[in-house]
């Protein structure tokens, strides 16, 4: 690492580039739901059959990483925010980033069951 860099391959870093691939990937659902919402004035059988094609085990594992993706985004959001407005937020970003991947494995860890459990009982039977 070239002398003087604080940020290019630390932590930091890191933090910058998931929360753009975040950003994108929730765009990206954003835009293809308000797509598939659209179909329903345009054809409603299309629509129903888009909507059956959501109840796939598959799906229920993109919706999983649909929920990983909104709370890394958004914890550090805030993270974001508190270094940019509070006086010793850039002192304590490492902690702070580190703070919000524990809270996020947490919050993952307890999203498990309530999102992937459509698609556990479709693939193992209830």
């Amino acid at each position: 690492m070239p002398a003087g860099t604080l940020y290019r391959g630390r932590e930091g870093m890191w933090s910058w580039v998931a929360h753009r691939v975040t950003g994108v990937l929730i765009f990206f659902f954003l835009f293809v739901h308000v797509l598939d919402t659209a179909l329903v004035r345009i054809s409603p059988e299309d629509y129903d059959k888009v909507i059956a094609t959501y109840k796939t085990p598959i799906v229920g594992v993109l919706e999983y990483g649909l929920v990983a993706a909104i709370l890394f985004h958004a914890l550090n959001g805030l993270r974001i925010i508190a270094v940019d407005f509070w006086s010793k937020g850039p002192r304590y970003q490492k902690q702070m980033l580190w703070s919000v991947v524990g809270i996020w494995v947490l919050l993952l860890i307890g999203a498990i069951y309530p999102v992937l459990g459509h698609a556990a009982r479709e693939l193992f039977g209830s």
